[in-house]
């Protein structure tokens, strides 16, 4: 069984997150599908930025919702990089993209990309809540969907197999044998997240994950020797 290595935000270890650099470095990295996180501007622009607000990973303030894409791309995301939209990065690497929506609007803006674009082979859709997954499956046929938890127990297995996710993305600190166990027998694959240590990788190695989530690209390279 293959062992996917997913690049968290392209590859924020060690380049600003989300934005072009960091995707563009995680594919140099060799990983083998690229994170990002959508949010939706105010004029309706489908941009690339994990937080609600800009202050995090920016140089200004305020909420993505408040401001226009011409307002967004006044900004500094890090190292002189521009809040990318999202066709920018279907464009600028080649790599397969797992992409996080956060509500059912930004699942309806990524539905009408993926249809106009023939994207459902190349791009799997995550979110952490299940009526944005129902969402985008209702509105793209043959999309392959992710469910992202956190706080969770077994109980996560029935929730995925309800909205017809394929792929459980899970909080490793929370991670036991019996949920790896039942998502499994449910046809479940399951991703680890964030696998930043060797430690951490052994861990889901042992567990006989599916892939993990990683900030760092040196995990891709240890990731396929250690068991």
């Amino acid at each position: 069984m293959s062992f996917l290595t997913i690049g968290h935000r392209g590859v924020m270890g060690v380049e600003p997150e989300n934005t072009l650099r960091s995707f563009v470095r995680a594919e140099q990295a060799g990983m083998d599908v690229i994170e990002l996180d959508l949010h939706l501007s105010k004029d309706g622009a489908l941009v690339i930025m994990h937080d609600a607000e800009v202050d995090r990973t920016t140089d200004g303030k305020g909420k993505i919702a408040d401001m226009t894409l011409a307002e967004l791309r006044e900004l500094d995301a890090g190292r002189g990089e521009r809040v990318p939209l999202f066709e920018e990065v279907l464009d600028r690497v080649k790599s397969p993209l797992q992409a996080e929506i956060k509500d059912a609007a930004a699942a309806r803006a990524l539905a009408e990309v993926m249809l106009r674009r023939d994207l459902a082979g190349r791009v799997e859709v995550s979110s952490f809540h299940d009526e944005a997954v129902a969402e985008i499956a209702s509105l793209v046929p043959g999309v392959r969907t992710v469910l992202i938890a956190s706080r969770y127990g077994t109980d996560v297995v029935d929730r995925a197999k309800a909205v017809g996710a394929a792929t459980l993305a899970l909080n490793i600190r929370r991670l036991t044998l019996e949920t790896v166990e039942q998502a499994h027998a449910a046809g479940l694959k399951i991703i680890g997240w964030v696998v930043n240590t060797q430690d951490q990788l052994r861990l889901v190695r042992a567990l006989e994950l599916d892939g993990a989530t990683t900030d760092y690209p040196e995990i891709r390279r240890t990731g396929r020797f250690t068991a």
